[in-house]
């Protein structure tokens, strides 16, 4: 083999392995995507399920078995939370303050969810307000190592009364 010859040779290996070293990074960069959004499915269902576990609580603790006229015959700010019952007792949406759990029934992740309410403006739902209104905003957090984000699902309740 020549000089020639032996120049190309190397040519074609350098070219070779460029080669197969992006094929092999797509394929990561692919695999990595499928990951993520397979995560991402998975917390949107957990976030998606709890929203709709909360949905069916009463809007507050005197609202199970009252009408409430007034909104200062509400839950304070201060006592947002659960009411010393274990979370299989929740009975109103403000129960779910502060409460949090680690989901471990996915086979390919474990998840940490935490869940916050708040009194909101109807008119302003993105801000919490320190006042008592008809309106809560129920916020779930859903994280885990295996994710790059944190995500995050929300929805608004209001009390209503129909005379």
């Amino acid at each position: 083999m020549n000089t020639g010859q032996m120049i190309l040779t190397i040519g074609a290996m350098i070219f070779l392995s460029a080669m197969v070293l992006r094929v092999n990074t797509v394929t990561l960069v692919n695999t990595e995507t499928q990951y993520n959004s397979k995560f991402d499915i998975l917390a949107v269902s957990i976030g998606n399920t709890m929203l709709e576990e909360i949905s069916k609580k009463a809007f507050d603790e005197n609202t199970i078995s009252n009408t409430l006229t007034s909104v200062w015959q509400l839950t304070k700010n201060k006592n947002l939370g659960a009411d010393s019952e274990p979370y299989s007792q929740f009975d109103d949406i403000d129960d779910y303050n502060g409460y949090g759990y680690s989901d471990s029934t996915m086979p390919s992740a474990i998840f940490d969810v935490t869940c916050s309410v708040g009194y909101v403006n109807a008119t302003n739902p993105d801000v919490i307000v320190n006042s008592i209104k008809w309106t809560k905003k129920i916020t779930i957090k859903i994280s885990s190592r295996s994710m790059r984000d944190t995500l995050t699902v929300s929805s608004l309740y209001s009390y209503w009364v129909f005379r």
